[in-house]
């Protein structure tokens, strides 16, 4: 890998050092991104201390608190200079607990460290910053801008994971007319009442095509957001879009899903797809400082730093535990 320079983020460091567990991880154990070698380390959400810096690096002390994103960025090539990161051709992307060991662990090389670590203020705690390594950004680049979600718009967030929570919770930056949940866990649709979702489906229970048309006079959503990764959840999607209307994937898919362009070709319906840039950090980051972001409901299982297989089974089974974001610290 091609590597500008290098620092060497500890965890912990000043206060409580957090990494996290993402739903990322779990399609990773799941065989869904076959290029993830066997021992990998995982983990691409990380706040830590810097202790050591590599000799390109500009604008990082020794003993500086960061955030460490899920992107990596050399900042030189044609798709860095366009702000589009995750495609970086410099050896960057997301590369973290993907194609180079990742943040969970106490120690962890970030490539790339003045353009892929943020340096946060004292009043942001560790476990709220971490929130904005990957599924804050995720969630508002890839979902809702991707998704061109507008005021009085009727937007549906399918998966309540914590990308669908995130989804909700940017979403309302825009002022939509309503937001609606969709998923198969009670207590996930409970998050996102807390949250902000106007309404909520259980898939199962409800009928999620007939709720949407009925609360939308017939048309359906005006933005759609795939939250979950499935040939199923992909499907529901673009039975619920209005025509005009868009779809946002934002989930990690590992198997195909059919497109059923028979129904969709005449009805003016935009697909997107991405992976994030991280472009919106610093936005996100100053939105929380200012209040205007209350994450303060995502995390709701705190773990030592080591303790990964017991967090990896409770987030795998929100169902039964409840789980949205997992955190470790030490």
């Amino acid at each position: 890998m091609k590597t500008l320079a290098v620092s060497i983020v500890e965890l912990p460091g000043i206060g409580t050092a957090v990494v996290g567990v993402v739903g990322t991880d779990l399609h990773i154990l799941g065989g869904d991104v076959p290029e993830v070698a066997v021992g990998r380390v995982l983990g691409h959400e990380a706040v830590g201390t810097v202790v050591e810096i590599g000799s390109g690096i500009g604008g990082l002390a020794k003993g500086d608190r960061v955030l460490a994103s899920c992107i990596s960025a050399c900042g030189i090539w044609r798709y860095c200079r366009q702000g589009t990161y995750g495609q970086c051709l410099g050896g960057g992307g997301w590369i973290l607990g993907h194609l180079v060991d990742g943040v969970q662990a106490e120690y962890a090389r970030i490539p790339f460290a003045d353009l892929s670590t943020y340096k946060l203020p004292e009043r942001v705690t560790d476990e709220t910053a971490v929130l904005l390594a990957d599924i804050l950004p995720t969630s508002y680049e890839v979902g809702v801008l991707n998704g061109d979600v507008r005021p009085g718009d009727t937007v549906v967030v399918v998966g309540a994971g914590p990308i669908g929570l995130a989804a909700v919770l940017t979403a309302r930056l825009y002022s939509p007319a309503r937001i609606v949940m969709v998923d198969k866990a009670e207590s996930r649709l409970q998050a996102a009442r807390t949250i902000g979702a106007d309404d909520t489906i259980l898939v199962g229970t409800d009928d999620p095509l007939g709720t949407v048309q009925a609360m939308t006079g017939g048309l359906g959503a005006d933005v759609v957001i795939e939250a979950v990764g499935t040939p199923q959840t992909f499907e529901l999607c673009t039975t619920l879009v209005r025509p005009g209307g868009h779809i946002a994937n934002v989930g990690v898919h590992g198997k195909p899903a059919t497109l059923h362009l028979e129904d969709l070709w005449s009805r003016d319906v935009t697909i997107t797809t991405g992976l994030v840039d991280t472009y919106s950090t610093p936005q996100l980051l100053d939105m929380l400082v200012a209040g205007q972001l209350d994450v303060g409901h995502l995390v709701t299982h705190r773990f030592e730093l080591g303790d990964f297989a017991e967090a990896y089974d409770v987030f795998a089974d929100p169902a039964r535990t409840g789980a949205l974001k997992v955190v470790l610290s030490r």
